[in-house]
């Protein structure tokens, strides 16, 4: 009898859990500048996530918007907050966490890191967040890693990740840390060692994140999530590919929303479903015509076609006016039978 109720009283206690959030990265490619930025579709992209690290951001003002955006679509409190400008040069940028508040919170510690030998041109910021289901807290961090002339002007800021890691310590006061970000180095180079011995991996290790003018094409690895992978517990990982999400061409999607596709950590059971992102609601589309006019529309909206990539979309706007589709066949590489595929695509204007 002694034993049942010791056993009954072990079970009220509280389980020792860990954060069970879902975490994504994102370089929202010059996210405030005016550059005609898709908002409602960006918000779309983000609302997937309970905490995203944005990099890129150029104006503070364009986070306010994304927030109150993502606001509207989920019709839940959001927060966020920025760095300070960073960068050595003209060009300057501003870091960002935006989060979920039934799920996320602001705990302690924001702040940019004091890089005393000068060797980043924008220095990462850290802030540590807290589960609210489980009370767990974690710290995070993002960076945007210079891209230069090359692999050889990127190794040094990729070398002293290994030192931002430890020092993140300091910071993380014993909780498990996560470094995401733009770093403009594939994850299985040879530069990422220092960062390995100390125990931290990359969550993503296959697959491509940005992407190409090429429609449905992807190229490079650069887009992570480095983490102390024998503390944390990976339930999910991998690379929200937006434009099959939003049904957007390629050239549309980095005009308008990111030449970067989301990569996203989940944590004690937190997997990414798309299908739960806007309630089971439609999802937004950019305000772009409902059919593909030959003698109208755009390079990107022609490039949406069949067969139609960026080179033949110039072509097409070369050979105009267009009186039937049937003409179609004096493009180079366009048969017939291609152009029946096009005309049959439903994405024509009659």
């Amino acid at each position: 009898m002694v034993l049942r109720l010791f056993v009954a009283w072990l079970a009220l206690l509280p389980l020792s859990t860990q954060a069970d959030v879902l975490m994504g990265s994102w370089n929202i490619k010059h996210l405030g500048w005016n550059n005609d930025k898709a908002m409602p579709q960006v918000a779309h992209v983000a609302n997937h996530f309970d905490l995203l690290a944005i990099q890129e951001l150029m104006d503070t003002s364009a986070l306010a918007r994304l927030e109150q955006e993502v606001e509207a679509i989920s019709g839940e409190a959001w927060s966020s907050m920025a760095s300070r400008e960073l960068g050595h040069s003209s060009y300057t940028e501003h870091y960002a966490f935006l989060w979920r508040e039934s799920e996320v919170a602001y705990s302690d510690s924001a702040v940019v890191f004091l890089d005393h030998g000068d060797v980043f041109s924008r220095e990462p910021y850290a802030a540590r967040f807290r589960d609210l289901e489980t009370d767990d807290v974690f710290t995070t961090a993002t960076v945007h890693v210079v891209y230069g002339d090359g692999v050889s002007h990127r190794l040094p800021e990729i070398e002293a990740l290994a030192d931002y890691w430890q020092w993140l310590d300091e910071i993380a006061q014993g909780t498990p840390r996560l470094l995401m970000g733009d770093f403009n180095l594939a994850p299985d180079h040879a530069g990422w060692a220092p960062l390995r011995r100390l125990g931290a991996e990359p969550a993503i290790t296959d697959g491509l994140t940005t992407l190409s003018t090429t429609a449905g094409g992807y190229s490079n690895l650069y887009d992570n999530i480095w983490y102390d992978a024998s503390v944390l517990d990976s339930s999910d990982r991998g690379i929200l590919r937006f434009p099959d999400l939003l049904t957007m061409g390629h050239q549309e999607a980095r005009d308008r929303i990111s030449d970067h596709a989301p990569v996203y950590v989940g944590l004690s059971g937190a997997k990414l479903h798309p299908e739960h992102a806007t309630d089971g609601t439609s999802v937004p589309r950019a305000s772009t015509p409902e059919c593909i006019d030959l003698n109208t529309s755009s390079v990107s909206r022609l490039d949406e076609l069949p067969h139609i990539g960026p080179a033949r979309a110039k072509d097409i706007v070369e050979a105009r006016p267009w009186a039937s589709a049937d003409h179609l066949t004096r493009v180079n590489g366009l048969g017939t039978a291609r152009v029946q595929e096009i005309q049959t695509s439903d994405l024509l204007c009659q």
